[in-house]
């Protein structure tokens, strides 16, 4: 069965073609990418060491979602859990999708750093020992979260004790071209304590120096949490709704 002519192949020839746009340099790793045009977007097919995604930039709505639609009709989307779309209203998706679950978030970046902020230094980098503390947290304060112990997206996980206990947790969920930090949690008693502004900030810091850039995912309904992300300097914004199909 034929399906869509490829636009593209390969990460070198996404990057060129986005100009190097954060969003597909986190997406993109692991080097197997097929891209296809959808409107003036880009589609693409992504298998990296966590297995394949889908995901795009630019265009609109309704020629991403026709285009997945043909990519899943010549089953070019099994084993995908998790396409990533422009910001699409569902029922304009339903009308060529039927969507099980979908998300609206924000993909947020920065290369500049932080102002210092009270308590990076009480930030540490925990290990499996930890993994039951971490879960405890992101159970607790982030239970949606497709970040977990385990994760094999994760490269290290950090953390803030507080009297002895773990309150505050993020994965360090990076790439080889970007900083990227996940699963921002901060225990549901200790919030408001400025546990979180700190790990972030420290994380964005350390993030930037090693890779130019950091950015992060923020649902979009998190106002208090994209205002703060603003203020610390992510100032490159794209907005996402994540989409799981039957």
């Amino acid at each position: 069965m034929i399906g869509p002519t490829p636009y593209l192949h390969g990460r070198a020839e996404l990057l060129d073609a986005t100009d190097r746009h954060p969003y597909a340099l986190l997406t993109s790793s692991g080097g197997q990418v097929t891209a296809w045009r959808a409107g003036d977007g880009l589609v693409w097919r992504a298998v990296g060491p966590w297995g394949p995604i889908i995901a795009s930039l630019g265009g609109e709505a309704g020629p991403v979602a026709m285009l997945i639609a043909q990519l899943d009709h010549v089953g070019l989307l099994d084993g995908i859990r998790w396409m990533h779309l422009p910001r699409s209203p569902r029922a304009q998706l339903a009308a060529t999708l039927t969507v099980l679950e979908q998300d609206d978030w924000d993909f947020l970046w920065t290369a500049d750093e932080p102002p210092p902020h009270p308590g990076e230094a009480d930030v540490v980098a925990l290990t499996e020992a930890d993994h039951d503390e971490i879960l405890a947290v992101i159970a607790d304060a982030l239970p949606h979260s497709t970040s977990r112990p385990g994760d094999p997206r994760i490269r290290t996980w950090h953390g803030i004790r507080h009297g002895g206990r773990l309150v505050a947790v993020a994965g360090d969920r990076s790439v080889d071209m970007i900083g990227h930090i996940s699963a921002i949690a901060v225990a549901s008693d200790r919030q408001g304590g400025g546990f979180g502004a700190a790990l972030t900030s420290a994380l964005t810091r350390r993030l930037i120096a090693e890779f130019g850039m950091a950015s992060l995912g923020v649902m979009s309904d998190n106002d208090g949490a994209l205002r703060f992300y603003r203020r610390l300097g992510y100032a490159g914004e794209l907005t996402r709704s994540s989409i799981r199909i039957s």
